[in-house]
């Protein structure tokens, strides 16, 4: 089976954002990078696929030299091979998302696993638009992941409940937090990624379909106000969300 694994280089969640001067990007400057939260669900799964079916596992980034150390944590974890599709320049979804596509369509992966959205700009897009440029069959937001010859089954997360989902092999699947429990690269795993090859490519061209207008942090709180201590604030307690809160 081969098994594809699309990764993204994003700040730590521990980041404190700031906007450029351009107001339109985001200051990278003593940012600290990690690989993206849900992927490693993702890596896990590729991994577990591969040791039930063997093949090979690919995982795959866009980006500049900064998402190398992304792929080499994947390669730590268990992944065979590395592509950084070296594209530094900014890239909407649709954008990423084709260049993504073109480069599995020349690795005809029987399965390509994402996490569920990155941490960073939450659109939850991209493994969806893969998949419609790729012909293949969607997962999204998948807990539970079970594998045969020929077919897939998912337990996934819907509004207000779970729903079970198959499809046929090609597949696009995108790994909720409850999937697996990501694995730890070993000693031996970390040593030998800081040696195995990164392949580098130059990624499909494509305009973006949206352009950032303005960024802006969100405002700060307001300190928040005591009323009372006791039945007695009740009335006050009610006048405020009525009149200022407005929330009735």
């Amino acid at each position: 089976m081969k098994i594809a694994v699309c990764i993204n280089h994003v700040p730590d969640t521990e980041t404190k954002v700031k906007v450029n001067p351009d107001g339109t990007s985001l200051d990278n400057a003593g940012v600290n990078f990690i690989l993206n939260p849900y992927d490693e669900f993702a890596i896990e799964a590729a991994l577990k696929l591969k040791e039930q079916f063997g093949g090979e596992t690919v995982a795959v980034t866009l980006g500049g030299d900064t998402h190398k150390e992304t792929l080499r944590k994947a390669l730590a974890m268990g992944i065979e091979k590395a592509v950084l599709l070296k594209d530094a320049s900014p890239r909407d979804s649709f954008s990423v998302a084709h260049a993504l596509a073109e480069e599995l369509k020349q690795r005809a992966p029987d399965c390509v696993l994402f996490g569920k959205q990155s941490i960073d700009y939450y659109d939850e897009s991209v493994p969806g638009l893969v998949a419609e440029m790729l012909g293949y069959a969607s997962i999204s937001t998948a807990i539970k992941l079970e594998a045969k010859e020929g077919l897939v089954t998912c337990e996934r997360e819907i509004e207000g409940g779970h729903e079970v989902v198959e499809a046929k092999f090609p597949v696009v699947i995108s790994a909720q937090k409850g999937l697996n429990e990501p694995r730890y690269p070993s000693l031996k795993g970390i040593m030998s990624a800081k040696t195995k090859p990164i392949e580098e490519k130059q990624p499909a061209p494509m305009p973006s379909k949206t352009v950032v207008v303005a960024m802006r942090k969100p405002a700060a709180k307001q300190a928040g106000k005591i009323v009372g201590t006791d039945s007695t604030a009740v009335p006050e307690l009610v006048r405020l969300l009525r009149e200022e809160a407005k929330v009735f």
